[in-house]
């Protein structure tokens, strides 16, 4: 299979990402309904307000077929207040494992990096070893952990944070 990363929205990415989200995290830890609605309402809203100077999203798609197998997300409305706000990454099980997800973490931090934007940030829970690994090997650290239930099912809830300026120096 070959696979490209494609920027900004295609017809039915809100659909795929949210099926890849709640097929994922239903097998893993038991998340349902609660999960599933919540980011298709959160994905929707994304990009419904969606802005370019702000906001990224980028697809793996394959080549031949079309379909979308991994996403990710930098939303941008609170990033000077905030922090840009990296999310929706998820890569299919197609996928996961061959380098796609470290290619779609790449192009959403070298976006965060040309807007200059002072933190990125992002929720996740534990137990996810892989993003984990991930995240740490692109400089965000674990910044808050505790347990909670805010997708629908208890998990030790984590925030992870990288600021990229810092890190250029």
């Amino acid at each position: 299979m070959h696979f490209s990363i494609q920027t900004g929205y295609v017809p039915g990415c809100i659909g795929r990402i949210t099926e890849l989200h709640a097929h994922y995290y239903h097998a893993l830890v038991g998340f349902g309904l609660p999960f599933e609605s919540r980011v298709a309402r959160e994905l929707a809203a994304f990009c419904d307000r969606y802005d370019p100077l702000q906001d990224g999203l980028w697809l793996a798609i394959d080549n031949q077929t079309q379909e979308i197998h991994g996403s990710i997300a930098i939303d941008g409305i609170h990033a000077e207040s905030q922090g840009a706000h990296l999310r929706w990454f998820m890569t299919s099980d197609t996928v996961r494992g061959t380098g796609v997800g470290n290619q779609l973490l790449k192009q959403a931090l070298s976006f965060c990096l040309s807007r200059a934007y002072p933190k990125v940030y992002l929720s996740t829970f534990e137990g996810l070893h892989a993003a984990r690994h991930l995240y740490e090997k692109s400089g965000f650290e674990l910044t808050y952990q505790a347990p909670g239930q805010q997708w629908g099912a208890k998990v030790n809830e984590q925030i992870f944070e990288w600021h990229p300026l810092a890190s250029k120096r």
